[in-house]
């Protein structure tokens, strides 16, 4: 099986700094990257080469922790030390920071879509999960914070098919 693999391209995603994070978008054309630079990248093929297509540089002021696409393509979510998470906007080949959730007092360290696209959740140092509903007007609103962890929590992650979602701090917990 190790025989079977071959390494396809390398990229310099974030030279200058730590790479966090990969994420590809639905349909597997786009891959986003996050890092230390505080800039998400967004990398595409051309002929046989992985290009970066766009550098989204204007939404965080820290370290960019994580990314994840919406179900739909058409959204990514950053989540920063800067304790926001940034919502974009995909525009053709561009992005655009559409609204910016505050509310967390750490370092943001995770953020998941659900499987609707609906429900957003993010998770931090702050030892919180917070759960966002998003309406047909890109409103984003905190419809539920969770704090029953006694330390940060590290990762959250949405169930494949239904709105529950668990959280990666140490005993894990699943929410419904």
């Amino acid at each position: 099986m190790k025989d079977s693999l071959v390494l396809l391209s390398r990229v310099a995603a974030h030279p200058d700094s730590r790479c966090w994070f990969l994420a590809w978008n639905p349909a597997g054309t786009l891959l986003a990257s996050c890092g230390g630079d505080r800039r998400i990248r967004i990398w595409g093929t051309e002929g046989d080469s992985w290009v970066c297509k766009s550098v989204l540089s204007e939404g965080h002021q820290r370290t960019v922790r994580k990314v994840a696409w919406s179900p739909c393509g058409n959204y990514l979510a950053s989540a920063s030390f800067d304790a926001t998470t940034c919502i974009w906007k995909k525009h053709q080949d561009d992005f655009e920071c559409v609204t910016t959730l505050e509310g967390h007092e750490n370092e943001v360290k995770s953020v998941a879509w659900a499987p609707s696209g609906n429900l957003l959740a993010t998770c931090s140092r702050d030892k919180s999960v917070w759960v966002w509903e998003v309406d047909e007007e890109d409103e984003y609103e905190c419809v539920s914070v969770l704090n029953s962890h006694t330390q940060d929590v590290k990762h959250v992650v949405w169930h494949p098919s239904q709105e529950v979602s668990a959280d990666g701090c140490p005993g894990y917990r699943m929410w419904g």
